[in-house]
C-alpha cells in the first residue's frame, strides 16, 4: 500500500487546488453580478445634472443630462466591432456655459471623416464613462491625421481644453446627422467567471480520473 501513498496524495492535492480555484471563480461571479446590478441601477436611474466633481468609483455609468454647445473641433477614434460597423468615434466638447466636458457623439463613417462638424446647442442625455481603451500596447495617436486608437480621457481633455470628464451620448436633440449614437450598456462588460469556474471544475474531474488510473496501475504492478 505504500506504493499508492504518493499518487494518492498527488491526486487529492491536485483536486483540492483545482476545486478551490473553481469555488473562488464562483465567488468572483457573485461579486461581478453584484457590480453589474449596481451599474444597471445607475444607468436605469433618472438622469441627473452633471455632478460638480464626479469620480469613477462613485459615478461611472451614471445617467446624466446637460444642455450646451457642441464644439467644431473633433478627435476621431478608429473603432470597429460596433453595432454601427467600423468608423471613427467622435469626441468633441460640450460647453454648458459654466464648464466644458468631453462628449462622445457616436460613430462617424470612415468616408465622412473630412466632413465639417456642426456647431449646435443641444440637449444631451447619456452616461458618464472612464473608458479603459488605452493600455501599453495602444499606439500613440496620429495627430497629423487626427486618428486616435483609444479614448484617453486625460490626453483628449488636454487637447480640447476640457475637463477630464466624458459623457457618452445616448440621446441628442438635435442630433449630429453624420454620426450614429453608441450608447453604453452592461452587456459589453466582460464577465467570464462562470466559464472559468466550469474550466477549473472540469480540470478537477480530469485530474481525479487520471489519479484513479495511476493508482490502479500502481496496484497492478504488485
Amino acid at each position: 500500500m505504500r506504493k499508492i501513498i504518493f499518487p494518492l496524495l498527488l491526486t487529492l492535492a491536485g483536486c483540492a487546488v483545482l476545486l478551490w480555484l473553481g469555488i473562488w471563480q464562483m465567488q468572483r461571479l457573485d461579486w461581478k453580478e453584484g457590480v453589474l446590478a449596481e451599474i444597471d441601477a445607475r444607468m436605469a436611474g433618472d438622469a441627473v445634472l452633471l455632478p460638480a466633481t464626479p469620480t469613477e468609483d462613485a459615478d461611472e455609468y451614471r445617467a446624466v443630462t446637460a444642455t450646451g454647445t457642441t464644439g467644431t473641433t473633433e478627435l476621431h477614434v478608429l473603432t470597429s466591432g460596433t453595432a454601427a460597423g467600423t468608423g471613427y468615434r467622435v469626441i468633441t466638447t460640450l460647453d454648458t456655459g459654466d464648464r466644458v466636458v468631453l462628449l462622445d457623439k457616436g460613430l462617424l463613417p470612415l468616408e465622412a471623416k473630412d466632413t465639417t462638424a456642426p456647431e449646435a446647442t443641444t440637449n444631451v442625455t447619456g452616461n458618464l464613462l472612464w473608458p479603459d481603451d488605452v493600455n501599453s500596447a495602444t499606439p500613440a495617436p496620429d495627430l497629423g491625421e487626427n486618428i486616435w486608437f483609444g479614448r484617453d480621457v486625460a490626453a483628449m481633455a488636454d487637447a480640447l481644453g476640457a475637463e477630464p470628464i466624458m459623457v457618452i451620448a445616448a440621446q441628442m436633440s438635435p442630433a449630429d446627422p453624420r454620426t450614429t449614437l453608441l450608447p453604453i450598456d452592461s452587456a459589453g462588460i466582460k464577465n467570464d467567471h462562470w466559464e472559468y469556474a466550469v474550466t477549473w471544475f472540469g480540470l478537477a474531474a480530469v485530474w481525479a480520473i487520471m489519479g484513479v488510473v495511476l493508482i490502479r496501475r500502481t496496484l497492478q504492478k504488485d
